[in-house]
């Protein structure tokens, strides 16, 4: 049995750890005007693996840093295959697009590469646990029993809610737009990122 000081000391550490979980857990969406914070991962260019390094991006010009659920379900591969067919008119900006998922490196490869979604023209990072999403303060849902993508495949990972930043060549987050805030459509975020990023 142990003293009644070391226990409450334990408890009100105990407690303080907890409390701080979970405010890091439920810390508030990055706004306009805030630092991105720049983060590197494993990333996936027509099939091939790579780190993917924001601050080297940001060197280049602005980035869209788009977060979404899972490849390989209807709302992700559409704004995959907008962002592909569009492409061509964000390198004219300058700006560098990519995206981010829980999905793990080996189906990125897939989806990366494949020509009906990202097509190889700009690359799929992976966040397996939903960490760099949580620094941007986006809730990470842990994996569900019973998902299936369009292929009939088991999802085993968990999801991040689509949102879209799009983050000036200074590192400073000029728009940000969430579907479950915004209620917009998976195209509106390519659209809207590519209007901002050519006014930039």
């Amino acid at each position: 049995m142990c003293k009644k000081s070391y226990c409450l000391s334990f408890l009100i550490f105990s407690f303080s750890l907890l409390m701080t979980r979970a405010g890091i857990a439920q810390s508030k969406m990055l706004s306009k005007g805030d630092t991105a914070p720049v983060f590197s991962a494993q990333a996936s260019l027509t099939g091939s693996e790579f780190n993917f390094l924001l601050k080297d991006a940001l060197a280049k010009g602005p980035v869209v840093v788009y977060f979404y659920p899972s490849a390989y379900t209807g709302g992700c591969d559409l704004e995959a295959h907008t962002f592909a067919e569009l492409k061509d008119k964000f390198t004219a900006a300058g700006a560098t697009i990519i995206g981010v998922s829980a999905d793990d490196i080996q189906r990125l490869n897939s989806f990366s590469s494949d020509p009906n979604y990202c097509a190889g023209k700009f690359p799929v990072a992976s966040d397996p646990g939903g960490q760099i999403a949580a620094t941007y303060g986006l809730t990470f849902t842990p994996p569900k029993a019973g998902i299936k993508d369009v292929r009939g495949q088991d999802l085993t990972h968990g999801f991040i809610p689509r949102t879209t930043f799009v983050i000036d060549k200074q590192g400073k987050i000029v728009a940000v737009f969430s579907s479950d805030v915004d209620h917009i459509s998976p195209a509106q975020h390519v659209e809207k990122a590519l209007a901002i990023v050519q006014g930039l």
